[in-house]
């Protein structure tokens, strides 16, 4: 049940327990209350009534995870200000008819909250509460962090939980993401490599360079569902898209083609993956994950028994199963001729070096022609380019509305 506070004319008026905070509305002259001559009290029948707050959540195991209401049981209110222990405030708005004040954000978990409130009569009153702790916490993995403040146009915001999210459009609607000059862009929903949930945003074509982007992860107080647990903090980060560069590589002529701005830049001689099994390469629209530069290989990690345990250098990552783009100096003979590795990209130490240097994390990788494996999994890197773009926003749990940055 909610706790009902009474407002009193005066400024001190004090809250106890959960009884009613209470004043008679007195004018401001005679004690008595009656009229006499060259007084100014007025009659009794001129007083105004008591008026009453209540707040929806009470006590100091309050359950997290809603919004904070407040109501007054008559009047109308003009200023609420909830905020927790270290001063920080929870934005909300006064309904229409003044009478109720509700929360934009849900009370977060194990937090104590002070209510206070004023009508448009300058009456004043307050409450407090505190609400239970989170049984498990759920906490998140966002690309592109800090790390990267450029990337390439291909990049999509990704999202990764350490716990699964059953309640997806709720954790969705505090998702937020703006950008320099409204980019169209979705929201969608899958399982990462780990297995893990995960919600990626995707813009409807590649970004434009110079874009910058925002991104506001509002989940402090929000239910992720059964065995998710509750979020206990607020998440963002920012960036800007780089140079529009393109790698494309071409299995049947063994080449790969650096395209900046849309012109044709250079042509690298490659070995890609031997054609015909496990050993093939991933085809399809990819994005360049990671530049992890010098990296032991070792086959038995990927599922190839003992084909190849050696360091390897001027690596970038474009799958989570073990597919790069690197220097494989060991093959120069089949560059541009054939190609024989065990799925990456190879080629030259020189070429690989001078690609290393002016990569993105980012980049868009596109893999065409005879001899792959196929496309890869949607959450075996960055996969969501190989959908329509109404089958990317299929994948919102938000009815696949498309949102505007």
């Amino acid at each position: 049940m909610s706790r009902t506070r009474r407002f009193a004319r005066s400024r001190h008026a004090m809250l106890a327990g959960t009884a009613l905070l209470a004043a008679a509305l007195t004018a401001c002259g005679g004690g008595s209350g009656a009229a006499t001559a060259g007084g100014d009290a007025k009659p009794e029948a001129e007083k105004k009534p008591d008026m009453a707050m209540s707040v929806n959540l009470t006590g100091d195991q309050a359950k997290p995870g809603e919004p904070v209401k407040v109501t007054l049981g008559a009047g109308k209110l003009a200023l609420v200000k909830v905020s927790d222990g270290k001063g920080a405030e929870l934005p909300g708005k006064i309904s229409d008819d003044g009478r109720t004040w509700t929360s934009e954000r849900n009370a977060a978990p194990g937090t104590e909250y002070k209510v206070e409130a004023r009508n448009k009569d300058s009456q004043t009153a307050s409450a407090q509460f505190k609400t239970a702790a989170a049984d498990k916490v759920n906490k998140v993995t966002i690309n592109p962090g800090k790390a990267n403040p450029v990337v390439g146009i291909a990049q999509p915001v990704s999202i990764v939980f350490d716990n699964p999210v059953k309640n997806k459009a709720e954790v969705e609607k505090h998702l937020k993401v703006t950008t320099s000059n409204n980019t169209e862009g979705s929201w969608g929903w899958f399982k990462d490599y780990t297995g893990n949930d995960r919600v990626d945003w995707r813009p409807k074509e590649y970004w434009k360079s110079g874009t910058e982007v925002k991104v506001e992860m509002n989940l402090n107080g929000v239910d992720s569902g059964q065995g998710g647990g509750y979020f206990v903090k607020d998440y963002n980060t920012e960036f800007k898209i780089g140079k529009d560069r393109r790698l494309e590589v071409d299995l049947d002529s063994s080449t790969m083609a650096v395209i900046e701005d849309g012109q044709k830049v250079k042509t690298i001689p490659v070995s890609a993956g031997t054609p015909g099994g496990q050993k093939a390469s991933w085809s399809g629209k990819m994005v360049l994950m990671t530049k992890e530069g010098t990296i032991r290989m070792d086959s038995r990690t990927v599922g190839l028994a003992d084909a190849y345990d050696k360091m390897v250098d001027y690596s970038m990552r474009v799958t989570w199963s073990g597919m790069y783009i690197h220097a494989a100096p060991w093959n120069t003979g089949n560059f541009g001729r054939a190609n024989t590795s065990s799925g990456c990209v190879g080629m030259s130490d020189s070429d690989a070096k001078a690609l290393f240097g002016s990569a993105q994390v980012g980049d868009l990788v596109e893999v065409k022609g005879n001899g792959s494996k196929g496309k890869a999994d949607i959450g075996n890197g960055y996969g969501e380019w190989n959908l329509s773009w109404d089958e990317w926003k299929s994948k919102s749990a938000l009815s696949g509305t498309a949102q505007n940055g």
